[in-house]
């Protein structure tokens, strides 16, 4: 590559794309775990609560990300109690940091993984846990072996949308991330930053690359939940 480095490529710095799709990567992996038992019990839970654990899931949803992104910064800043609290005890810093930014979009994307899950288990008819309990199955076997099978669209759909969400994200991501290159410099700040610098050509790469990429992910699940809604 004649001494250019390794995340630059055909004059175009590679950086913030590769961090893009690694903070996607690892929230949706995250999301995952979080939201299928969330979504599970949020579906299937006759508790007095699940208004307010719903209300809090799809905040994200209604709330402008710098609201959001704010209160994370107070939160993770080391001048506030919780932020020196991880700081003294545990060494972590998570305010400019690639951890919280992870921490910031698996907040911002939650809904975007529940949702389509739990409306998943909602479509299926209760009948399915009912005779899985009645042949002595405990609760986690009826969630794995009987309920995600029949959700495979669903569990599609969360795990798709949740990745395109955070390659999109601005908000949450400038307030608690900042501008630092190869730690926080995701390909939508990129963008803003060539756009003030009047820099087009980057910033219409950048663009280009995200819109592709969303494009392709997109018409994937849309042609592979058509060809599972067949079976």
């Amino acid at each position: 590559m004649n001494g250019m480095g390794l995340t630059t490529f055909l004059g175009h710095d590679w950086q913030p794309l590769l961090l893009t799709f690694r903070l996607a990567a690892v929230t949706t992996f995250i999301l995952l775990l979080i939201g299928i038992p969330l979504a599970y019990w949020v579906a299937y839970t006759r508790t007095r609560f699940k208004p307010l654990v719903e209300t809090l899931v799809s905040m994200p949803l209604v709330l402008p990300p710098s609201v959001l992104g704010f209160y994370l910064l107070l939160a993770f800043s080391p001048q506030n109690a919780f932020g020196q609290w991880l700081e003294q005890w545990f060494h972590v810093r998570l305010v400019f940091s690639f951890a919280g930014l992870v921490i910031g979009s698996v907040i911002f994307s939650l809904p975007f993984m529940v949702h389509p899950i739990q409306s998943g288990f909602q479509a299926l008819p209760y009948s399915l846990i009912e005779a899985s309990r009645t042949l002595g199955k405990p609760d986690w076997f009826t969630l794995v072996r009987v309920l995600l099978p029949n959700i495979k669209p669903a569990l599609l759909s969360g795990v798709v949308l949740s990745f395109a969400h955070t390659i999109g994200e601005f908000g949450v991501i400038l307030m608690i991330g900042g501008n630092i290159p190869g730690v926080t410099k995701v390909a939508s700040i990129a963008i803003y930053d060539e756009v003030e610098s009047l820099n087009y050509a980057a910033a219409n790469f950048y663009a280009l690359v995200l819109f592709a990429v969303s494009f392709i992910v997109l018409l994937t699940v849309y042609m592979t939940n058509k060809k599972w809604l067949k079976v």
